[in-house]
């Protein structure tokens, strides 16, 4: 058996780890292509630093809107959804933060998503599958794992690891067009070992940075699993929850999330897309929902 706080801790401080892995590759391969491709690594810094300001930005400030916009999420109404206006509005109270907007996708795979910039800017979604799913102590695990996500700050943690990986993504996609119809930049670090080092990070730093941000949602998603079983000190709520997906996705009418993507799949509840399809761990937005069961149902 594992207490809720020795899980929270144990994947918080994983998670930290990671991130850390992920700041320093994010600044090592930012410092060597500005040092191979510009030769004057404190222009190139300042470049650099211009355009990572002006994309963190528009993530920071309108990466929740773009979601919920891509989503399909439409504002909930208040008199229809009452009941889960009032769930949501406890559990912000519970949690000590402010009552997140609250929106419903159309889809019947029973799903949910928290996104937003901080703890006072921030929005849950539902499916309409989620609420015709689940009874109202599952919803309630369901939802105390979102509002978990939004008391532990995971949607900037997460946002922040967008950022790292989208830098790291132009960055490499310039060298690669650099090296395969520019020719490659400072002669002085032209030829040998240094082009071959280039191109390779050229080429696998996007997926290196994949599977570091890919990884730090997993061990975000047992923290909000703990932490939201805490929350509501149920467990088995989250639990059933999870089975209820479990048994959904091996229906043969199942469906994946309506207008759910690459980009967004890692801030679900669950795994919207073709969840019964095969899919390397490593490669995986979430942890297997098989463990995650199994973590909840050991602790108290």
């Amino acid at each position: 058996m594992t207490s809720f706080f020795d899980e929270i801790n144990k994947n918080r401080i994983k998670s930290t780890l990671l991130m850390l892995v992920f700041f320093a590759f994010f600044t090592g391969i930012i410092y060597f292509f500005i040092w191979y491709f510009v030769g004057s690594t404190y222009i190139g810094l300042a470049i650099v630093a211009v355009m990572v300001a002006l994309y963190a930005a528009f993530v920071y400030f309108g990466g929740d809107k773009l979601v919920l916009k891509m989503s399909g999420a439409k504002p909930a109404d208040e008199k229809q959804y009452h009941y889960l206006y009032e769930e949501v509005n406890g559990l912000a109270l519970a949690a000590q933060v402010p009552t997140p907007k609250i929106y419903i996708i159309d889809s019947p795979n029973p799903n949910a998503f928290a996104t937003g910039r901080n703890k006072k800017h921030a929005s849950i979604a539902v499916t309409s599958g989620l609420l015709q799913t689940m009874d109202k102590r599952e919803l309630q695990g369901v939802l105390a794992h979102e509002m978990s996500h939004v008391y532990d700050n995971d949607i900037k943690f997460m946002l922040i690891a967008v950022v790292f990986a989208g830098v790291i993504g132009l960055i490499a996609a310039f060298a690669r067009s650099i090296f395969f119809f520019g020719g490659v930049g400072n002669n002085r670090n032209n030829g040998g070992i240094l082009v071959l080092v280039a191109l390779i990070l050229g080429l696998l730093a996007p997926l290196f940075a994949l599977l570091l941000r890919l990884a730090i949602s997993r061990k975000r998603e047992y923290m909000a699993d703990a932490n939201g079983a805490r929350m509501i000190r149920d467990p088995e709520a989250l639990a059933n929850a999870l089975t209820q997906i479990k048994n959904y996705t091996k229906q043969p009418q199942a469906q994946p999330v309506a207008k759910a993507n690459e980009m967004t799949a890692s801030m679900y509840f669950s795994n919207p897309l073709n969840a019964k399809a095969a899919v390397v761990n490593l490669f995986s937005t979430h942890p297997p929902i098989d463990e995650r069961i199994k973590r909840l149902k050991q602790m108290y």
